[in-house]
């Protein structure tokens, strides 16, 4: 993921799926995408009940949605400046931050291709390769967190009956302990690869290693400074950073239980949050925005946890629609004010530098914090 980012950020322009066109071209499939779906939820036999939520919904709820996931995508901003760099401006980080987000939604590539386009707009804006790098992993970390914080706490009650909810015991006791597995994993990342990057170059500099086995300690090593930075800056408490990590989540969260609201009512807490987590775990295929992975995910997870099915789908839907939505048309229009950006600005991101070395492993002293 950093490796990918970083070669990207080195070439002098996008490449032709990232390019204007291509972006206009993603938007006009994934119009037609949601023609297709609602012309099948609205003709298809046995979606009666389905059909009867829309008809019946609370348009009020529809527009808390809305606005809930708009919420969302601005504190994804929030979070890609906090963590990449407290001195570029708004505009420009604005201008990344819905960029990538529509890139998320428009290429199948699992989350990677929005690190990638923000990867490249920082380097063509004067940032160094290693510093994004490293930050794209500590940023992909943190925007994982408090999933996987979510799947160990609501799992670990749901499996112990605390928590009020129905599904399956040994499933959901299963995932809970993965997540705090994965938390785990994380947790000792710098120290296992830290120590293979440092024998690595030691051994390259006696036996000239073969140059793509370089290449892959190298990550190790940028992925170890990227977890070490992820921590650095939760120590640093910068409030950019713990709102917009954590409003990037529940602003999401939120507007699914609004378009739950919307046509029925919201399941019970414990139970709502574990479902949302497994269901996005859909998105992992690589389909553009996640079409029929996150939705389907979602819909089999949260009936799976005691929501009605003909509920679970139109609220997933309406919800969806949001989310796939707001991002690629203000992503899009955000892009097209990258590139303005980029050929016009000088530089807009060198003002960060120097950014060459990763954050200190202990809290350092707090005239460098407020420095940024």
């Amino acid at each position: 993921m950093a490796t990918k980012a970083a070669g990207i950020a080195a070439g002098a322009a996008p490449p032709p799926e990232l390019s204007s066109r291509g972006l206009a071209r993603r938007i006009a499939q994934l119009l037609v995408l949601a023609a297709i779906t609602a012309a099948l939820v609205s003709s298809l036999p046995g979606l009666d009940d389905v059909r009867a939520r829309f008809a019946h919904a609370q348009p009020a709820w529809l527009v808390a949605a809305g606005l809930l996931e708009l919420g969302s995508t601005l504190a994804y901003v929030v979070a890609f400046r906090g963590i990449f760099c407290r001195r570029l401006s708004w505009r420009f980080s604005y201008e990344i931050g819905m960029a990538e987000q529509a890139t998320n939604v428009l290429l199948p590539a699992g989350g990677v291709g929005g690190l990638a386009l923000g990867a490249w707009a920082l380097r063509q804006g004067g940032m160094s390769t290693g510093h994004i790098a490293r930050r794209s992993v500590a940023f992909f970390f943190l925007t994982s967190a408090p999933n996987f914080l979510v799947a160990a706490v609501a799992g670990g009650l749901l499996a112990a009956g605390i928590a009020p909810g129905s599904g399956p015991q040994v499933v959901t006791l299963t995932l809970a302990l993965l997540a705090v597995a994965a938390i785990a994993l994380v947790a000792v990342l710098p120290l296992v690869l830290g120590r293979v990057g440092a024998v690595g170059a030691a051994e390259a500099d006696r036996s000239r290693l073969r140059r793509a086995e370089g290449a892959l300690r190298r990550g190790a090593v940028t992925i170890s400074d990227g977890v070490a930075d992820a921590a650095a800056l939760l120590r640093e408490r910068d409030p950019q950073v713990l709102f917009g990590v954590a409003g990037y989540m529940l602003f999401d969260v939120a507007a699914l239980a609004a378009a739950f609201a919307a046509f029925g009512t919201v399941p019970a807490l414990a139970a709502f949050l574990f479902a949302y987590v497994i269901g996005q775990l859909g998105g992992l295929i690589p389909l553009p925005g996640g079409i029929g992975g996150t939705d389907g995910g979602l819909i089999v997870a949260l009936s799976l946890y005691g929501s009605p099915l003909a509920l679970a789908t139109a609220a997933v839907l309406a919800y969806r629609a949001f989310q796939l939505g707001i991002p690629a048309i203000l992503g899009a229009i955000a892009f097209v004010q990258l590139r303005r950006t980029l050929s016009s600005a000088d530089a807009p991101a060198a003002l960060c530098e120097p950014l060459a070395d990763p954050l200190p492993r202990v809290r350092p002293p707090a005239r460098e914090v407020a420095a940024g």
